[in-house]
């Protein structure tokens, strides 16, 4: 009897441990670099599956007023706050998949801030305009050994300008999108 109880007691602990539902991790620390920026970011979990990502950077743009004048290069801050949701972790852990580091694939709504300030040599009749953007975004990220990771996004979302007086906006309020490819190191 004695005997039974025990196989069952380690057969039933042996299956709850198997149900154990998949988490992304407490807090993420780690640098991002792509084709047009970096990166700084912490994802802090909420839930088994979502994690609210802070991220400061700075993105970097090319413009240029006419084809004679030439081209200008600068920086422009970014202030971005993403609630993501990691939503395939489970199947992932079923595969035999990596989940650490929050590998995995997301739905985020991405809400970014670019003040009115510019990193980078602009002549003095430029006024950069400050924008906020939100934008429902789809992506993955993996991971490549302990540290390193890439990560690629995609979404169409909205963007609001903050005109000010006395400055000429080519631009108006609408639709706007994200497309990223970044590689990154988690700490």
């Amino acid at each position: 009897m004695k005997n039974i109880f025990l196989a069952l007691l380690l057969g039933a602990s042996t299956l709850a441990a198997l149900a154990q539902e998949a988490s992304v991790e407490k807090s993420i620390f780690g640098l991002q670099t792509g084709f047009l920026g970096i990166w700084a970011h912490n994802e802090a979990k909420l839930s088994n599956s979502i994690v609210l990502r802070s991220e400061l950077g700075l993105d970097a743009g090319i413009f240029s007023k006419n084809l004679e004048d030439g081209s200008f290069f600068l920086f422009i801050p970014a202030i971005t706050l993403e609630p993501r949701w990691y939503y395939n972790l489970n199947k992932r852990v079923r595969k035999s998949r990596r989940i650490d580091g929050n590998s995995g694939n997301f739905i985020a709504i991405k809400t970014t801030y670019h003040p009115d300030l510019v990193i980078g040599s602009v002549q003095d009749n430029f006024n950069f305009i400050s924008d906020f953007s939100i934008i429902p975004t789809w992506g993955i990220r993996r991971h490549i050994g302990n540290h390193f990771n890439y990560e690629t996004g995609i979404g169409i979302g909205y963007v609001h300008y903050f005109n000010e007086d006395n400055v000429i906006n080519t631009f108006d309020d609408g639709v706007t999108a994200n497309l990223h490819l970044r590689i990154g190191y988690r700490f």
